[in-house]
């Protein structure tokens, strides 16, 4: 098999997964933590061995679902850090577009972080919720990363920088969970007061000398 061979059979199957990740999602989206492994096969017109043959199994698939909703949630945080505003303004809005993102897809974000409600798993439905730590741990490195490279936070900065990371998002998370279950206020009234929980250190850190500020 020649090299352009390979590399036609491989762009088939990248273009296979992403079409059977789209039929999951649209699963997802319909029927939330319920969503089961007949129903995406289903839903993709293939039988149920086609799919684990793509995923391995149901967590190989949770696991590409995840991936694929969590790179898409940095790449709108990361635009939000990167915003021509002034520093309040980047924070409210790098909040609020995690709270727009789980508001505008609350099914999706009860998949990704919520176990069934049923409490049934079995072969028919996926461990869902059972993830959810590593999808936290991994956007906290994300936004510790953005701290300690635009914020000037003296000795020992990069290990408050994670501190920083994995708090925010702990408190984004929490709260947001709660804030989608209740609607006790709306979503700009939950970022300002987020904001100003967060604003007194962030405020008072300089910008790091030759970083992209924050």
């Amino acid at each position: 098999m020649d090299t352009t061979q390979r590399t036609e059979q491989q762009r088939s199957a990248d273009r296979r997964r992403r079409e059977l990740l789209e039929a999951a999602d649209r699963v997802v989206l319909r029927d939330g933590p319920q969503a089961s492994m007949n129903a995406i096969a289903a839903e993709a017109g293939i039988t149920k061995p086609i799919l684990y043959r793509h995923f391995g199994d149901k967590g190989g698939l949770y696991a590409a679902l995840a991936k694929r909703h969590t790179d898409a949630l940095l790449d709108s945080l990361r635009a939000a850090l990167d915003a021509p505003a002034d520093r309040r303004e980047r924070v409210e809005a790098t909040l609020d577009t995690y709270l727009a993102a789980i508001e505008m897809r609350p099914q999706v974000y009860r998949f990704l972080m919520h176990p069934s409600e049923s409490g049934q798993v079995g072969e028919q439905g996926f461990d869902v919720g059972k993830h959810s730590a590593p999808l936290l741990r991994r956007m906290g490195e994300e936004l510790a990363q953005v701290i300690e490279e635009r914020l000037d936070l003296g000795p020992g900065g990069q290990q408050l920088a994670r501190v920083w990371g994995h708090g925010i998002v702990g408190m984004m998370h929490a709260a947001g969970d709660w804030w989608l279950g209740e609607r006790p206020c709306s979503r700009a009234e939950l970022v300002r007061s987020l904001a100003d929980l967060l604003w007194g250190r962030l405020a008072a850190a300089g910008d790091k000398m030759g970083g992209p500020g924050f």
